[in-house]
């Protein structure tokens, strides 16, 4: 069936829409073969192919999912490419079939064996990489040499090793290019040239002319590398690299490190902060070579304005400390730093990076091996001074001087002055904030507390000094509650013996229990706010609830909250109470507590609130402390939904959890399809006569689907029964509750079903499930299954999946039953004739072909289309097979005997079915 550019468009936009939802309609090895076959196409423009191959590069381990499919596709995309002239037009599509390639390979790996694959892609790789200075091919191949360079340079990083037999070329190579492609061949060569220094340095046995002779290989490639697993992370970082002997020569391994390092101007930043890496890399394993071979580069370095640049700076001095950076260097380097995080041209995420250079400075001779942010020795007071945060920096460069000049003044000899200095900066952005600040500098000031508190939580003074702003800042703004309360919990976790946040939640509560209750009643939102800061600061044990609980009491009792019934209010109220049940000490509360409750539950309005109370006042008069706070506390795992849905789940004093379902790893049930008898179709047109259908079988047919629902079910029975080896505690279950899911948007979701009770010793329970299908795809039942033991406990468990094949979907013709067979036959030639006269998009006809040797036709009829069969003839043996699939497809079969093979032409209304149509026939004809 020939498909148009537009169409193959449509079909790529889908795909990339929803590739699982696309590849559910059709199987993987169909949807390559497609693939493949419209890459072979002189029909199909070039950048549908492209588009094509966009879907190969990018989802290659959904596509190619067996070595064979692989092996089909790598020879199919090379046979394309040799076919390819060497002209200007083809080289886009030239580009993409051999990266297409590469990525099957690396990918998959399910070619890492197939030598002749990869001896083919290397040709042509090294074909191209060996047109230096577009010799052979013109200025207009250049991209397809990038690619190559970039399609070798990932074969090296995904196998450290690979080309380590080809240095010797690769590093003639590089010399001879002098177009831009030179950066290209640069960073291809040293990454080969370091991974193959990294594998000499983990040899036993090093002969001191070792490295001589890997920089002079140039032999075949050893594709065994492929088939071991690399640790790339040990390859790819300056950790655990063990070094060569001292005694190696390295006379050609100098030369070639120094004359790369002279042409390093020539490539941009970013590579050449690649070829830094990999230098870095190599100097460190070879002790011969000494780190002075880069003071040639530091007086660029020192000078760059790059990032990438000045992080390969920042990395040698991390891996060579004194050894290639002085004492003046090092000075002069953080100078440099602290000008850019200063500089005005430069964009705010770039200094940034300077201060965080700063605070990770990697020092020659560092005081402590601590990993987090310090500052280095020889940062001083005064660099500190020129970058002092102020109102007019963004949030994030305020904090990050903030916290560098915190860090700075507790080094500081003059710790008081700059610790007063950066308190007035705290103070003035709460000015701001209490100005009505907004949402942006409201964070800040809270972050600003917070690594002011981090740093400086032992000066009780202005630790004292900072909770009355604070207090004070909540006074006019109660709408920060959620940010005092976070602040409280963010210092609790880094200083669990912080008084701070206790004296803070103390003096929080304070203000808020001495306001009139009559005050806060026409004030919802605000006495929310409040409640929550009460339910939090009740978390402390150190401070007590008496005046809380007293303050709650006059609230309900002297306003009419309990009469306007708000459950949120209401839910607030309890929160606090559920906080000192939990947390508190309740003997010297046990009066006032009680009497709090019991007014809720009696008086507020709502019965949610009102059982809640309840609860809490039973709790609180029935159980010991601890128990009340076993039950109320949070529970863990499973016991947190529990808890969440009711709160009034007990437990008895020896359970460990709350009641709740109770997850089994293994499955205790499985669901087994019972075997057709015999074709079942829901919604049969039963008042069609004979006659009526004389005149136009087919139409007459056709208006049936008018009815709305009509054959559109399709019901299998299966029967639900135990698994093998489950335990005599599951013998027995009662109340079995089967959730069914489809996973698939082509079915409509099916209703749960209820059993009342499954005995191992009874008949397995046989129910039926209605299908209704919106494309009769295959798809498979997944069904889970909550039960009830004898014990009386719950349990949940999940079943074995299974799969609905293809033909459980077959259904008989849906017409009358006292129809004979010629008047199926008569329907099926006008059905047939009908599909292929209209010429719909949506019908096709394809044709299927096996031998019949093993298994005559006839017998393969009888045992799988014998009750769909409307025709047959002997003279040539010949059938007909009318399926019909809900909701409205058709499939029209078509088998006819030809010697020993048989041909199947296939008829549907419906092109989608054919790579299942296609995959059964396959599965039918090949059985033994």
């Amino acid at each position: 069936m020939a498909v148009s550019n537009s169409e193959w468009s449509q079909k790529v936009a889908a795909f990339y829409a929803s590739p699982s939802h696309f590849l559910a309609s059709t199987t993987t090895e169909n949807f390559v073969y497609d693939l493949l076959r419209v890459l072979a196409d002189e029909k199909i423009s070039e950048n549908v192919k492209i588009q094509i191959l966009g879907i190969i590069q990018e989802f290659p381990g959904w596509l190619f999912t067996s070595s064979r499919l692989a092996e089909q596709a790598a020879e199919s995309i090379f046979s394309i490419y040799s076919q390819l002239p060497f002209v200007p037009k083809s080289v886009n599509l030239k580009c993409h079939l051999l990266l297409s390639v590469t990525t099957i390979v690396i990918a998959t790996d399910y070619l890492t064996s197939n030598v002749k694959i990869l001896n083919n892609l290397m040709t042509q790789l090294f074909d191209a990489v060996c047109d230096t200075n577009d010799r052979k091919y013109g200025g207009h191949f250049r991209p397809l040499r990038a690619l190559a360079c970039d399609c070798l340079r990932e074969f090296e990083t995904c196998h450290p090793g690979l080309l380590s037999r080809k240095l010797e070329l690769l590093h003639t190579l590089q010399q001879k290019e002098v177009s831009p492609l030179h950066q290209a061949y640069t960073l291809l060569y040293i990454q080969v040239l370091k991974n193959a220094v990294h594998a000499l340095s983990r040899s036993r046995n090093v002969s001191d002319g070792a490295i001589r002779e890997l920089l002079t290989r140039n032999e075949e490639i050893k594709w065994k590398v492929m088939e071991k697993p690399q640790d790339l992370l040990a390859i790819t970082t300056t950790t655990d690299l063990t070094p060569l002997p001292s005694t190696i020569e390295t006379k050609e391994l100098k030369s070639s490190v120094t004359l790369l390092l002279e042409e390093s101007f020539l490539l941009t930043p970013v590579s050449q902060a690649a070829l830094f890496h990999e230098l870095i890399q190599v100097v460190l394993m070879v002790r011969s070579l000494s780190p002075a071979i880069f003071r040639s580069q530091l007086l660029r370095l020192f000078g760059t304005m790059d990032i990438s640049l000045m992080h390969s700076m920042l990395h040698m001095k991390a891996s060579f400390t004194d050894s290639l950076f002085s004492a003046e260097d090092e000075n002069f380097l953080l100078k440099r730093l602290v000008c850019m995080a200063q500089h005005p041209l430069l964009s705010n995420p770039v200094k940034l990076f300077y201060m965080d250079c700063l605070l990770h400075f990697p020092e020659n001779r560092p005081i402590n091996s601590n990993l987090e942010e310090n500052l280095p020795v020889l940062f001083t007071p005064k660099m500190a001074a020129c970058l002092f945060p102020t109102l007019f920096n963004d949030s994030s460069t305020m904090m990050s001087r903030l916290n560098l000049v915190s860090l700075m003044c507790l080094d500081s000899a003059e710790e008081e002055r700059g610790l007063a200095e950066i308190f007035d900066y705290l103070v003035s952005l709460y000015k701001l904030v209490d100005a009505n600040g907004s949402r942006g500098h409201t964070v800040t000031f809270f972050q600003a507390v917070y690594i002011f508190v981090s740093c400086f939580h032992a000066s009780e003074m202005y630790m004292s000094e900072l909770t009355q702003y604070m207090v004070k800042l909540y006074q006019r703004h109660c709408t920060l509650a959620p940010h005092m309360i976070n602040l409280i919990d963010s210092i609790q976790q880094l200083f669990e013996d912080s008084k701070w946040p206790v004296s803070l939640g103390e003096a929080l509560r304070k203000l808020i229990v001495e306001l009139p209750p009559k005050q806060l009643s026409p004030h919802k939102l605000k006495l929310i706010w409040h409640l929550k800061v009460l339910a939090r600061v009740a978390k402390e044990p150190t401070i007590l609830q008496k005046t809380t609980v007293r303050f709650l009491l006059n609230v309900v009792q002297a306003s009419d909250l309990c009469r306007q019934g708000d459950w949120k209010m209401g839910n607030s109220v309890l929160s606090v109470c559920k906080s000192i049940l939990h947390h508190q000490n309740v003997e010297p509360i046990f009066n006032d507590l009680a009497d709090l409750l019991q007014h809720v539950h009696a008086q507020f309005q709502d019965i949610d609130i009102q059982d809640h109370a309840h609860f809490y006042y039973a709790l609180l008069t029935c159980l010991s402390h601890e128990k009340l706070a076993g039950i109320v506390a949070p529970g863990t795992g499973n016991c947190i939904r529990a808890k969440t849905r009711s709160l009034s789940s007990l437990m008895s004093e020896s359970a460990g959890h709350s009641i709740s379902v109770l997850p089994i790893k293994h499955p205790v049930l499985k669901i087994i399809p019972v075997p057709e008898e015999g074709s079942s179709n829901l919604g049969l047109a039963g008042d069609t006569t004979v006659k009526d259908l004389e005149e136009d079988s087919l139409q007459k047919y056709l208006n049936q689907f008018q009815n709305v629902g009509f054959a559109s079910t399709i019901v299998m029975k299966f029967h639900l029964t135990f698994a093998e080896e489950v335990d005599p505690e599951y013998h027995k279950i009662y109340t079995v509750h089967l959730c069914f899911d489809l996973r698939s948007t082509h079915y409509e979701p099916l209703s749960d079903l209820h059993v009342p009770c499954l005995f191992l010793s009874r008949n397995p329970h046989v129910f039926s499930l209605a299908f209704k299908p919106h494309l009769p795809f295959p798809v498979t039942l997944h069904t889970r299954a909550v039960f009830t033991r004898e014990d009386g406990s719950t349990c949940c468990s999940q079943l074995e999946p299974v799969d609905i094949g293809f033909a459980r979907l077959f259904l008989a013709l849906p017409v009358p039953t006292n129809w004979p067979l010629e008047m199926k036959a008569r329907l099926f030639n006008q059905f047939w004739e009908s599909l292929l006269q209209t010429g719909s998009s949506q019908s096709v006809l394809s044709r299927f072909c096996f031998t019949t040797v093993q298994r005559p036709l006839s017998e393969l009829v009888n045992l799988h289309f014998q009750k769909y069969v409307v025709s047959q003839q002997s003279d040539p043996e010949s059938y007909k097979v009318f399926l019909f699939l809900p909701p409205r497809v058709h499939l029209l079969l078509s088998l006819e005997q030809a010697h020993n093979m048989a041909k199947v032409d296939i008829v549907t209304d419906n092109w989608q079915l054919l790579p299942f149509i296609n995959s059964y026939l396959i599965d039918i004809t090949s059985e033994k």
